[in-house]
């Protein structure tokens, strides 16, 4: 049985304004290949162009942690978001999820989790698997698009390739 997202009780999918789940199984690749680039944020936007500025809060950081607040740009949004799940790759499994908000008490608030599973399969595979389940008027403009889909493949796409290639970041 494969594992699953955890999520906080108000970002139940099927309970928010807007939902997107996307996943991939790779031949070739592990937790520990695949984790470094989702654990720097730094490296986001080499493999993801759907990033820009991506920021840890305390400066001299160079990885993310349990707490950690940073910020980035993605899908036209300045998010500012803090780690809520963290759990470097044990056992052949890794998890990351992160609170975001843009444009936070204003009408068009923008309120996100965002969570990330890797784990190591039966034949020397890897399984990725992204959801995010957002609240707010733009999230609800966003529902029944596949703007979310879309932007979460490429970035699936994107960390593949570079934890095959191994890019420098």
């Amino acid at each position: 049985m494969m594992n699953s997202i955890n999520w906080p009780e108000k970002y139940l999918p099927g309970t928010t304004d807007n939902f997107a789940s996307n996943e991939m199984i790779v031949k070739g690749l592990t937790v520990n290949d695949v984790w470094p680039y989702l654990s720097h944020i730094q490296a986001w936007d080499k493999y993801y162009e759907n990033c820009s500025d991506a920021k840890y809060a305390v400066a001299g950081t160079t990885e993310l942690s349990e707490g950690a607040r940073f910020s980035f740009n993605t899908f036209g949004f300045l998010v500012e978001a803090d780690i809520t799940e963290f759990q470097p790759p044990k056992d052949g499994v890794a998890r990351i999820a992160w609170h975001g908000l843009s444009n936070a008490g204003q009408p068009d608030e923008l309120n996100v989790v965002h969570a990330w599973l890797i784990e190591n399969l039966p034949g020397n595979r890897v399984r990725i698997l992204t959801q995010e389940s957002q609240l707010g008027t733009p999230a609800a403009a966003m529902a029944g698009t596949n703007t979310m889909i879309d932007g979460h493949q490429s970035w699936l796409n994107g960390i593949i390739k570079a934890a095959q290639e191994k890019i420098e970041y």
